[in-house]
């Protein structure tokens, strides 16, 4: 998926609210700003928009000297979604279809994203807990996902976002004993998942947890580490979480299952929803 014009002053905002988390220094953040200012008026309209999010990101690091400048952030995240596991473990189990409930929260944890502009607190993620377990989404496609994971004998999941892997987790302990490796990012990069975050919520307990190597917010395979890429390839069956993932895999000829909240109007032309939607897709 390609980046669109209206992609450009979303990247200029997420370059500003990173800079205003690393410093005060009003030269320092004129600096980083002016000089993604400068790159993006030369982007080229070919990229993803993951692949300019990279550069940005890697920008503001650099000239700021901060190498995570999420990370309280992240840590915030991940305490919340751990307050919330007692009552949302409480809904799968008390619900019909436990399955379906798991996939619903495991999409509703997608809200966690700070490169749409927010740092989401407990109030707008049980808000959204609330409309994905009544939104719309298609029973034909939880039933395929649910037949394909049966199917499946080697499973790749991808997550996203820190606090959001407390949701997967959700969803992978419905899959107990499906043979799944975890996917995080290789490094820091917005609020994505990494390895301790995956920790922080016991899915090392769970799966097997890898990192892909690269500091992309999304998975651009030919920047990934060459095990990541082994394994991508040798998975019958990859399981996706969010925009990110969406935009950089959406073209990739392989079984994949895409879940994800959509967020962003240029994603949600793309996919021909509406935004705020809950979606699950099947490219394979």
């Amino acid at each position: 998926m390609k980046i669109g014009l209206e992609c450009i002053p979303c990247f200029a905002r997420q370059a500003f609210e990173a800079v205003s988390l690393v410093t005060d220094d009003q030269k320092i953040r004129e600096r980083i700003v002016r000089q993604v200012l400068f790159r993006l008026a030369n982007v080229s309209f070919d990229n993803t928009p993951p692949s300019i999010g990279r550069d940005i990101h890697r920008v503001v690091r650099l000239l700021s000297g901060n190498s995570d400048p999420y990370l309280e952030i992240k840590k915030d995240s991940n305490t919340l979604a751990l307050k919330l596991m007692p009552s949302l473990k409480e809904l799968i189990r008390s619900s019909a279809d436990p399955f379906e409930t798991a996939v619903r929260l495991a999409i509703a944890g997608n809200i966690i994203d700070c490169g749409q502009g927010d740092h989401v607190g407990e109030e707008k993620i049980q808000k959204t807990v609330s409309q994905c377990l009544d939104q719309p989404v298609s029973k034909d496609n939880i039933n395929e996902l649910k037949e394909e994971i049966g199917k499946a004998s080697n499973i790749l999941y991808l997550g996203d976002n820190a606090g959001e892997v407390f949701f997967d987790r959700l969803l992978i302990e419905e899959l107990q004993g499906r043979p799944i490796t975890f996917v995080v990012r290789g490094a820091p990069t917005i609020n994505d998942a990494l390895t301790e975050d995956a920790r922080m919520a016991g899915l090392d307990k769970l799966v097997r947890v890898v990192d892909n190597g690269s500091d992309v917010p999304g998975t651009i395979l030919e920047e990934c580490s060459p095990e990541f890429k082994r394994q991508f390839m040798e998975a019958d069956l990859v399981i996706v979480k969010g925009q990110g993932n969406y935009e950089t895999l959406s073209d990739e000829h392989k079984k994949i299952f895409f879940l994800l909240k959509v967020k962003c109007p240029v994603i949600a032309e793309h996919i021909g929803c509406q935004e705020g939607d809950m979606v699950i897709i099947n490219r394979g």
